[in-house]
């Protein structure tokens, strides 16, 4: 169901709630006020033919003596007076009185002087009357016409005037969701014009304050995120293709010409060995580009892990890449309470694999001694950092380090796939720490891990 559906239907449901507690409101009220005026005209009137009839006309047998239209003044009204012994001293209609009355008649009344009976639309005041020492009760009924004729013409208005405001509530209704859906709609409209060709494209913003703004700055915000990936992942395709397609056109190179020149045996190995460079540096690349792709959080597998042994086989693999290198390793700021030092959750092969990339980066561009420092940042967070004397990083170049397969400039000669960076900052990452490369060209580079300790 669509939004402006529920919208207007809710509303509807909840006006045509209020306009019903409302119109039963008002017709009690009326009905009850009727009621109550009616039964005291009747009861007046009760008074009125007792004093007439007992006090200055005294009734004989039948009463006859007054003619009955001389006391009538409501619709289909009868009167009865019965004596203290229960007897019938005058009647308005003998025919119909009898009938209704004799089923009411009782010798006495409660507490109070007077009781209203209803019967359908006729009701009857039935008044505990003293005069003389004797005691009558005087039965006067009539049916309110005037006011139930008030009250059906109220409640046909009450319908009516429903029945008429639900369907204008609806009309008023489906308009106004129609005028504050519009920019909703406007914006599903620019939305769905956007595609991977024109990514560039932003929804208009409005004016920039309402809740349609914000959702139209919210989408523009998620464009500028998806265009970004879009644009990564081709630098992404377009750097792994040129990196692929390096070392593929010199293996094939170096193939042919080793089946067209190669003569003795010492040429064949000397091709084979440097066909086998290019074998190995592309089972490196399509490693490490498994690796990228593969290691996100549900193939993380945590534990707890030592960070100060993960560092000791990520040095002792760095050694055994760079025998001649000297990698220094000091210790920073430590806690007091050292029972679970440098302690851990994580994996401890993508951690060791993180920090390898690190040494394998400063050993690779500099010649000098790596030094690394492990230690606290502060009580909970743990603190890696590798420097090294080398050549440095460019700031332009230094932006882009965490790109894939991107390799800074004058770099091309070093063996590399631009991939070990952006995997160090995934891993990272994934483990809730964060790294950070700082360099200046010429005097080295810094690299600086934390890592969340637990």
């Amino acid at each position: 169901m669509l939004i402006r559906t529920k919208l207007v239907l809710r509303f509807t449901l909840l006006v045509a709630g209020i306009l019903l507690v409302f119109s039963a409101f008002v017709y009690y009220f009326q009905a009850e006020g009727r009621q109550q005026r009616f039964q005291t005209r009747l009861l007046s009137k009760a008074g009125l033919v007792g004093r007439v009839l007992l006090r200055r006309r005294p009734l004989g047998n039948t009463g006859s003596e007054l003619r009955a239209r001389d006391l009538l003044t409501t619709a289909q009204e009868l009167i009865s007076i019965y004596g203290p012994n229960g007897q019938l001293l005058y009647t308005s209609d003998t025919t119909t009185t009898n009938s209704l009355f004799s089923k009411q008649y009782q010798p006495g009344l409660s507490q109070k002087n007077w009781l209203a009976v209803a019967e359908g639309r006729r009701e009857t005041v039935k008044l505990r009357y003293a005069y003389a020492g004797q005691t009558y009760q005087i039965f006067v009924s009539s049916v309110d016409e005037l006011g139930w004729a008030n009250i059906d013409k109220l409640a046909l208005v009450l319908v009516v005037g429903n029945v008429g405001a639900l369907l204008l509530i609806i009309l008023t209704g489906w308009l106004f969701a129609n005028e504050f859906l519009r920019p909703v709609a406007r914006v599903v409209t620019q939305v769905e014009q956007i595609n991977a060709s024109n990514l560039s494209q932003r929804v208009d913003e409005g004016n920039q304050r309402d809740e349609i703004a914000q959702l139209a700055i919210t989408f523009n915000q998620m464009l500028g995120r998806v265009q970004h990936a879009f644009e990564a992942q081709r630098s992404f395709l377009s750097n792994a293709s040129h990196e692929l397609r390096t070392p593929l056109t010199t293996l094939q190179g170096t193939l042919e010409t080793s089946l067209d020149y190669d003569k003795t045996l010492a040429d064949s190995q000397h091709s084979m060995q440097s066909a086998l460079l290019d074998v190995r540096h592309l089972i490196d690349l399509t490693n490490g580009l498994l690796t990228l792709a593969r290691t996100d959080a549900a193939a993380l597998d945590r534990r707890p892990v030592r960070l100060d042994e993960c560092l000791s086989q990520a040095i002792g693999y760095a050694q055994g890449k760079y025998p001649g290198r000297e990698f220094r390793q000091t210790f920073g700021q430590l806690p007091k309470d050292d029972s679970d030092v440098f302690a851990l959750r994580g994996n401890p092969q993508l951690l060791t694999t993180a920090l390898f990339n690190l040494l394998d980066n400063a050993a690779k561009y500099s010649a000098e001694p790596v030094t690394v420092e492990l230690g606290y940042a502060d009580a909970t967070t743990l603190l890696v950092i590798v420097t090294d004397n080398g050549a440095g990083i460019s700031a332009a170049d230094l932006r882009l380090v965490f790109e894939p397969m991107f390799r800074a400039a004058g770099v091309a000669k070093v063996p590399g796939s631009g991939l070990g960076l952006p995997l160090t900052q995934k891993i990272i990452r994934l483990h809730g720490g964060r790294v950070e490369l700082s360099s200046t060209e010429g005097e080295g580079t810094v690299a600086s891990v934390w890592l969340p300790a637990g």
